[in-house]
């Protein structure tokens, strides 16, 4: 693989980087296999066989109770609030042991099964033919049906938590988001991708990652941002050239897809791995996406979050470090104010007391700013000056 040399030597002390970045990943734990809790589900990530063999598993054991008794229920893990576990010794948010039940018999839950069947019916057709679908097919593959698409989503995430798997193991898929540039190489099936030589647009990554294989790369961290715009700043800059990483973003929150590319990468290539987000409640809510996962898939949490990610910036603390102008600072909203208070009654949040500070301190100012207000102090800023002096100096949470 090529890489240009750094030309950038009094930004990038490569060497004292390079101790750092070793010290943060002798630090770190998302590395190795989690090892969930008694009382939480275990998830498995299947492949095509091992899906089928399991759906025709749970399809065998429905047409038994239909012949015991006629009436067959439908077990599956419970996805509500009260049975979300946050682990502290993995950090992440897990789903729980409580089992909830539908019946085929009831009328009440008549739409429900049949929705739950008819995914079943598509899935089975995906997984044989070996092809992928994006959740907005999936809803119009039977529009009378699903009626709406949260509905078919649901029924989604349904059938993922039935079979104990993810729901890219049943060939259903997000449409693609993210995008990925950087120090890397990949192969997507027969094609081998160099994702220095994309231009400024970079990989849109793939959501069908069962067909993706990490080669190899020689980036010493991993940087994931919010905004396109800021992807869009450092494409230009090239600054992976300079600066030896692979940079993601999603464009906001992370999907699927990108957050499960960011979870392979860290833990095949063993990267320390950064956020760049707004400073806001919504950008902190990003990072901890990222870091723990969302309580909607939590059961998906093992293969999804990546815990050991570090909060590079913008912090609430950088806006008067790096004198952002009064002008490119926002006043802070009910709702922004009401998200902060909620974050910082969230127990991940509390135990990580530099974060809690930098929240508190964003309370008092009630000031939030988005990653671009950097640019007050010209477009090279975030790529010249403050990434360099955050990642040389280890100015994280």
């Amino acid at each position: 693989m090529k890489i240009a040399k750094n030309s950038k030597k009094e930004k990038w002390d490569l060497l004292s980087t390079k101790k750092l970045m070793k010290k943060l990943l002798d630090e770190t734990h998302n590395l190795k296999d989690v090892e969930l809790p008694n009382d939480t589900i275990k998830i498995d990530d299947l492949n095509r066989k091992q899906a089928l063999e399991r759906l025709y598993e749970l399809i065998d054991d429905l047409i038994e109770k239909i012949y015991a008794n006629g009436k067959p229920v439908v077990e599956l893990p419970s996805r509500s609030n009260s049975n979300i576990i946050w682990d502290e010794e993995s950090d992440l948010l897990l789903l729980g042991k409580q089992i909830q039940k539908k019946y085929f018999h009831s009328l009440t839950s008549v739409a429900d099964i049949t929705r739950l069947m008819r995914v079943l019916e598509i899935i089975n057709e995906l997984l044989l033919k070996d092809m992928h679908a994006t959740k907005r097919e999936i809803f119009y593959t039977d529009v009378k049906l699903f009626q709406d698409q949260k509905n078919s989503d649901k029924s989604l995430e349904d059938v993922a938590t039935m079979l104990y798997t993810t729901r890219n193991s049943t060939h259903v898929v997000a449409s693609a988001r993210g995008s990925c540039v950087g120090r890397l190489r990949i192969r997507d099936r027969n094609d081998i991708i160099d994702l220095e030589g994309l231009g400024s647009g970079g990989w849109g990554i793939s959501p069908m990652l069962d067909n993706i294989e990490i080669i190899e790369s020689d980036a010493e961290f991993i940087l994931v941002v919010e905004k396109d715009a800021a992807m869009m700043r450092l494409a230009e800059a090239r600054f992976w050239r300079d600066y030896p990483c692979i940079i993601l973003t999603a464009q906001g929150v992370g999907n699927v897809a990108v957050r499960m590319f960011l979870k392979r990468l860290s833990k095949e290539l063993r990267l320390p791995v950064f956020s760049l987000v707004d400073s806001d409640p919504y950008g902190h809510y990003i990072h901890s996406v990222y870091m723990r996962g969302s309580k909607r898939l939590s059961y998906e949490s093992p293969f999804l979050a990546t815990p050991d990610i570090k909060l590079l910036g913008v912090l609430t603390r950088d806006l008067d470090k790096y004198k952002v102008p009064g002008d490119c600072r926002l006043d802070m909203n009910k709702t922004d104010l009401k998200r902060t208070r909620e974050l910082l009654k969230e127990d991940f949040v509390k135990k990580n007391k530099e974060w809690a500070k930098d929240l508190e301190l964003s309370l008092k100012l009630k000031k939030k700013a988005e990653i671009q207000a950097l640019s007050s102090h010209g477009f090279e800023f975030l790529t010249e000056k403050y990434l360099p002096e955050k990642l040389t100096t280890g100015d994280w949470i």
